[in-house]
């Protein structure tokens, strides 16, 4: 019953999309939300990665400010390393978002393509 009360919202979210498939201009619908994701990505990396260099940067200032005492030092380290964590994750995703994008040849304002392998 729990799994069933779990898919429900899960399955209702995703009308949306399986409406979209019906229409028959499908390819340009995928290219639309691509983009749609990509203009999303495009402000919100940025920003979360700033978030990560100022939750590293508290955490160096409250490390210094700490003069010595454990429970600030142990504090501090820990804004540090999740500040860290917080950009090797942004990094990756914004790695992953370019290989992506060049897998599927999005340009600027350009139309997605199928891939194209050497022979």
């Amino acid at each position: 019953m729990k799994l069933i009360k779990k898919i429900i919202p899960i399955g209702a979210a995703f009308l949306p999309f399986m409406a979209l498939a019906i229409t028959t201009s499908l390819g340009n619908r995928i290219y639309d939300v691509v983009q749609d994701i990509r203009g999303i990505l495009d402000v919100v990396l940025p920003l979360l990665m700033a978030l990560g260099v100022i939750l590293f940067l508290w955490g160096v200032v409250k490390y210094i400010t700490a003069a010595g005492d454990e429970e600030k030092l142990k504090e501090a380290r820990k804004f540090i390393v999740w500040g860290l964590i917080f950009l090797a994750v942004m990094v990756a995703l914004w790695g992953f978002v370019t290989l992506i994008r060049n897998i599927f040849q999005v340009q600027e304002g350009g139309s997605p393509t199928s891939p194209s392998f050497p022979i």
